[in-house]
């Protein structure tokens, strides 16, 4: 591992830590508030699903970003505006309509998000070997989840304790510090000469990245396929289910949300762990197998929510169930990120992983708004919707099989 935790990767670490920190207290808080304040699951889903879009389009944007600018000055420039918005939103909280600025706040700081991660995973190739790239992406997801876990936790007892202002002032403190962090990094950057502007260069890069999807990598497109489908179907029910059931059905407080959300952190760690320690051991052919063990735990998850189930009992299992769909998830994600970066074209890595991550999931807030809906449709049998997610995202999974064989091959060629 010291071939790997060289300077600039372990500086890249360390801001990653703090900024994810800070966003996955906000991303925990500001949904909660939302929720608490209006009751509303309908308005919950369409919100979240809105505050999706821009991720998505924005991540397009990124990737072009990422291959024609300085990435580190990518990341210290959004962490410092994502700081300076926070503290404008602290400011505008009960003066300004609720429901439009949060809508307006969390697109935003999605859009962020939909630049800044490109930017990070783009990173990657350029800080570490290339025998360590498998190591290094799981060391990034296990960043992602640590905060995953800790975020939420924390965020759970400050909101419950102090309330959403301290959550704000909180995760502003940690974007300015990631940032001041960032500006000390080194990440080999090369120039671009073309005379192109940001906007000018989207559509001839992103043309570039689809011919070189269609032409040498149309295995790639069948992938995006199977991700969307399963984001709207079972990453959106997960999404918008697990604060429903805990806050609503099962009455829970906002510390024990924070818990549920912590322990599927703890299980993207783990995930992440398993994947740095037997990676290389992976048949990418058998990554259908991850994509069916998410879709049984969400099975598990509506079992919980049968009304013979006590309140107790039911937090526990889905509680238990977010902890192995986060590990088997991550395990996948480390897998074909890795997979996707061996197979392409290093000038291109910026745009080809920012298309993946756009293309597949913009399906995502179509199924966060429709889940939304369902749980108030189906209020009281909430483990229709449910079960009925993870039966059609087990098809899906089982779809993949052939496709994830093709991608196997592919790598040998």
């Amino acid at each position: 591992m010291n071939k790997l935790f060289r300077r600039d990767f372990t500086m890249v670490v360390a801001g990653q830590i703090i900024s994810l920190f800070g966003n996955a207290i906000l991303r925990f808080a500001l949904p909660l508030y939302l929720l608490r304040e209006t009751d509303s699951s309908s308005l919950f889903g369409v919100v979240t699903a809105c505050s999706f879009i821009p991720m998505v389009i924005f991540s397009l944007f990124g990737g072009v970003i990422a291959d024609r600018r300085n990435k580190r000055n990518i990341m210290v420039a959004l962490d410092f505006f994502t700081a300076a918005l926070i503290m404008g939103f602290s400011f505008a909280l009960g003066r300004v309509s609720l429901v439009p600025l949060m809508i307006t706040v969390l697109m935003i700081l999605y859009g962020i998000s939909g630049l800044y991660q490109p930017a990070v995973n783009a990173s990657i190739p350029l800080i570490t070997e290339r025998n360590m790239l498998m190591q290094g992406n799981a060391v990034i997801n296990m960043v992602g989840t640590l905060a995953g876990l800790l975020g939420p936790v924390i965020g759970g007892v400050l909101f419950g304790s102090f309330g959403i202002m301290t959550i704000l002032y909180v995760s502003a403190v940690c974007f300015v510090f990631s940032a001041v962090m960032e500006i000390f990094i080194h990440i080999p950057y090369e120039k671009n000469t073309d005379g192109k502007g940001i906007f000018k260069s989207v559509s001839s890069d992103l043309s570039e990245s689809f011919k070189f999807v269609k032409n040498e990598k149309p295995v790639f497109l069948s992938v995006i396929g199977v991700l969307a489908l399963f984001n709207m179907v079972l990453t959106a029910a997960i999404i918008v289910g697990i604060p429903v059931i805990v806050v609503q059905i099962f009455g829970k407080s906002d510390t024990a949300l924070g818990i549920t959300e912590g322990v599927m952190g703890l299980g993207g760690l783990a995930g992440g762990l398993i994947a740095g320690a037997v990676g290389k051991k992976m048949r990418l052919k058998n990554n259908y197998l991850t994509l069916t063990a998410c879709s049984l735990a969400a099975f598990v998850m509506g079992i919980a929510v049968l009304n013979s189930v006590p309140a107790n009992v039911g937090y526990i299992i889905i509680t238990a169930a977010s902890f192995a769909v986060m590990c088997v998830s991550t395990l996948f994600s480390v897998s074909m990120m890795t997979e996707v970066q061996r197979q392409t074209h290093p000038h291109l890595l910026g745009k080809i992983m920012a298309m993946i991550i756009a293309v597949a999931g913009c399906s995502q807030p179509v199924g966060q708004a429709g889940y939304g809906f369902l749980f108030d449709i189906f209020a009281g049998r909430s483990y229709i919707v449910m079960m009925g997610a993870a039966v059609l995202a087990a098809g899906i999974s089982l779809y993949s099989k052939k496709i994830f064989a093709v991608l196997e091959e592919e790598d040998v060629k």
